[in-house]
């Protein structure tokens, strides 16, 4: 008789009723009541909600800014990534603290530091103005507020895949005669692209759903740098929640299509590696 595993932790039935009830408490009721209110919406009203002009101009706003964000984070991440782990210098425990800062920073704090520095009167937008470009009340501005939100994410989802990056692959590259340029695009890229998708798939997730740090630099013009969870909390400012929670529920099947996405790379790049053991 093969003697019963000991486990620290209850049984399956007791660690599946507690899952399922914390899941369901703090994820899958909140998500259900977006649905719910915008089910009193017919789909005529719902579809009429979400295609105003001034609600399509925002989603473009939203869309279009989050997109370009990741897809910087995507080469910043990956540059600092590399950084922190091929190189050993002074400060260096000290840059990877910092890289977890707006994941602690208070939203409405970061919004403010980056208005006033990237207005006209401040240090960096002063310096732009002189040359006619404004940095601060429009998408540009949006853009390196999401920038500064979603860096950690594409930085924190490479940086172990090159700590575990086998280096001999480099060398007998290197010996066999390619170039640092060959190694990097035909060695090291292929075996970071699952992680690079996965770290901006969740930066573009994270700052589509952004208002504190976006909301203060992006002067909220309609039709031009108004963004979509301004035009929700406006919504519901003035108590119409079935609307509020339409657009909403637009933003989390949007969402909800990029972490799976994210999700689904994950577990084919886990089942690759699997096979290669």
């Amino acid at each position: 008789m093969s003697k019963k595993t000991r486990r620290v932790i209850p049984g399956f039935g007791i660690s599946m009723g507690v899952t399922i009830s914390i899941l369901s408490l703090v994820v899958l009721i909140p998500l259900a009541s977006l649905v719910v209110y915008s089910a009193k919406l017919g789909p005529r009203e719902f579809f009429t909600v979400v295609t105003r002009d001034r609600v399509l101009s925002s989603f473009w706003v939203s869309f279009s800014t989050s997109f370009i964000a990741a897809l910087i984070n995507a080469f910043m991440g990956t540059l600092i990534a590399w950084v922190l782990v091929r190189y050993t210098f002074p400060g260096k425990r000290l840059m990877d603290g910092i890289i977890e800062l707006p994941f602690a920073l208070p939203t409405a704090v970061a919004g403010i530091s980056l208005t006033s520095l990237m207005a006209d009167t401040g240090w960096i937008g002063g310096f732009f103005a002189k040359f006619g470009i404004k940095i601060a009340y429009t998408k540009t501005g949006i853009t390196i507020a999401l920038i500064f939100i979603g860096i950690p994410f594409v930085v924190r989802a490479v940086q172990p895949v090159l700590e575990k990056l086998d280096a001999t692959y480099e060398e007998a590259a290197s010996v066999l005669g390619a170039s640092r340029r060959v190694i990097f695009l035909k060695v090291i890229l292929p075996e970071l692209l699952p992680a690079l998708f996965t770290g901006a798939g969740l930066a573009f997730g994270r700052c589509l759903g952004e208002y504190g740090s976006v909301v203060f630099i992006a002067g909220n013009k309609p039709f031009s740098t108004e963004i979509t969870p301004l035009i929700i909390m406006s919504e519901l400012q003035e108590y119409d929640y079935p609307a509020a929670t339409s657009i909403a529920l637009v933003m989390l099947l949007f969402s909800f299509l990029t972490l799976f996405l994210v999700n689904l790379v994950q577990s084919r790049n886990a089942k690759i590696l699997g096979g290669a053991r």
